[in-house]
């Protein structure tokens, strides 16, 4: 069982290390210091939700639809190549971003459905937790499995909310935003392209 939890553990970690929407919004509600534990919280609750349905076999229906799949991996390119795209227009306005992170903190319940919208709206997160995470979890002890991805998005969410905050002298410079941009575009088209290429 602990090699069971140790490999879900590894390949969660795996799998959520891209810096993406969803972490790409905790990094920056972190250097601002904006709402941290409660959208911290949130981000690793929806993954555990997400991974339990996978683990628990909701591939099933991925098998019953087989339509459903490359239509989730063609929705999630293009959420992924648009996102990407707004990305490289905030690196090359430049500014934007930081001008954004010293703005007045928006209320908790604007800052949540902003979180949630990023997370469940985004197709790729249940390409990796349900489909990915699901099927990989058949070879090892289901649950032992489970529970390692899960405590890997806990551990992740919450040192990235939290360990941004030793960032934000970098990010007191608008080229820093600009960077963190630029590599998010890139990020973002590279996983667009793997999945237009599976």
């Amino acid at each position: 069982m602990i090699q069971s939890a140790v490999a879900g553990f590894g390949l969660g970690l795996s799998l959520i290390l891209a810096i993406g929407a969803q972490n790409a919004f905790v990094l920056r509600a972190g250097l601002r210091g904006a709402h941290v534990f409660a959208i911290c919280l949130t981000c690793a609750l929806s993954d555990a939700v997400l991974i339990v349905a996978g683990v628990a076999g909701f591939g099933w229906l991925i098998e019953a639809a087989p339509w459903i799949g490359p239509l989730m991996r063609w929705a999630g390119a293009a959420f992924l190549f648009v996102y990407g795209a707004l990305a490289f227009r905030a690196a090359w306005r430049g500014g934007g971003q930081l001008e954004a992170a010293q703005a007045p903190v928006g209320s908790l319940g604007s800052a949540l459905a902003t979180c949630l919208a990023l997370t469940w709206l985004n197709p790729h997160v249940y390409l990796d937790t349900v489909v990915l995470l699901g099927s990989v979890a058949a070879q090892w002890h289901r649950w032992a499995f489970g529970l390692g991805a899960v405590c890997a998005s806990f551990v992740f969410f919450f040192a990235l909310g939290y360990g941004a905050g030793l960032l934000r002298p970098v990010f007191a410079r608008p080229g820093a935003w600009r960077v963190l941009d630029a590599g998010i575009g890139c990020v973002m088209w590279a996983l667009a392209a793997g999945l237009v290429m599976t």
